[in-house]
């Protein structure tokens, strides 16, 4: 559970928050055992535990995607609230408010728990497992009992790509794409199966239709630009994963990626100095080619490194110095 967590936050943001809690707690130590401490120790004390609460939820928080961001924001910005009034406001009252703020917390936890259905959750405990097979008849279930649902078959046809079965998944997105024709996850996961099949030119198809229904979807953009890079499209590539980087990917490894395929288009284009100019990024980027070493390691990483893990490895020697990216390009087209 603990490295899952890890991984969900990322080198940087792991640090980040190590080194915010370790710290809070130092100097709260530091202020327990001053010999002079007077009636101020307590509330300085209470000021950097709420210090630590609230950088560890922007630590944590700026990794969720929006609508967990949100329900954890309803959940611990009252309870937080709440502390800071008795502790700075009304100090003859902290121990209620400070009851009310834990009760609220039990309280939102199931006013504003996840939705998720029953079958999703338990398909999530057998892919920790390994155990595809039983994960796929789960949703297979669902999908029986709601076929009309786009999102069920969106979260099987991952499931299977986790396992190997492309075709499957291929299948699985094209039924989303006639249930929610304007959905561009449905075609982002489309382009991803086919990239992943090595069929580039249908995910190519795909991608740019995922761009046309969210113009401002960096993901939609980040898709088309790796494969434009696979087709060696170098001038389409630049300006796509341009695109990409002005909607704000907040990624470390995608950004590494992207800095990666940009440099590879203008060495294929014969701009060293842009080149240069991509790799000085990538390098800037290491934490996220930490992360992606990190996924690599998961049993269910294999599917994945058979697409990206050449690059990922690439961009890793090229971002050490170990490899030149003029050889880099050359052995790519041959």
């Amino acid at each position: 559970m603990i490295q899952r967590f890890l991984l969900f936050l990322g080198p940087a943001r792991s640090r980040a928050l190590f080194i915010l809690i370790g710290a809070t707690g130092a100097l709260s130590l530091v202020l327990n055992a001053a010999i002079d401490a007077g009636d101020w120790v307590r509330p300085v004390q209470t000021l950097l535990a709420i210090a630590a609460i609230v950088g560890s939820a922007i630590i944590i928080g700026g990794r969720m995607e929006p609508e967990d961001r949100a329900r954890w924001t309803a959940i611990l910005l009252p309870a937080i609230g709440a502390l800071f009034l008795g502790v700075f406001f009304l100090q003859d009252y902290l121990w209620l408010l400070g009851g009310a703020s834990l009760g609220w917390l039990v309280a939102g936890l199931f006013i504003f728990r996840a939705r998720a259905p029953m079958a999703y959750r338990q398909a999530v405990k057998l892919l920790r497992k390994n155990d595809y097979a039983e994960a796929v008849k789960n949703l297979d279930v669902l999908i029986k009992q709601e076929p009309n649902d786009a999102n069920h078959y969106r979260f099987r046809a991952e499931v299977l790509r986790v396992w190997g079965k492309l075709d499957r998944a291929r299948r699985d997105y094209l039924k989303m794409t006639d249930l929610a024709p304007d959905s561009p996850l449905a075609f982002n996961g489309l382009a991803e199966v086919y990239l992943q099949s090595g069929d580039y030119h249908a995910a190519l198809d795909a991608a740019q239709k995922a761009v046309e229904l969210a113009p401002d979807d960096w993901v939609a953009y980040y898709n088309l630009g790796m494969i434009e890079d696979r087709l060696q499209e170098s001038e389409q590539v630049i300006a796509h994963l341009e695109l990409a980087l002005q909607k704000k990917v907040r990624d470390a490894r995608h950004r590494a990626l992207i800095y990666f395929y940009r440099a590879r288009a203008y060495q294929r284009l014969g701009d060293t100095a842009s080149a240069h100019a991509e790799i000085d990024a990538l390098k800037r980027e290491r934490t996220g080619l930490e992360e992606w070493q990190k996924i690599l390691e998961s049993d269910q990483a294999a599917t994945l490194e058979k697409v990206l893990g050449e690059d990922i490895l690439l961009a890793q020697a090229v971002a050490d110095g170990k490899r030149d990216l003029a050889t880099v390009d050359s052995e790519a087209r041959s």
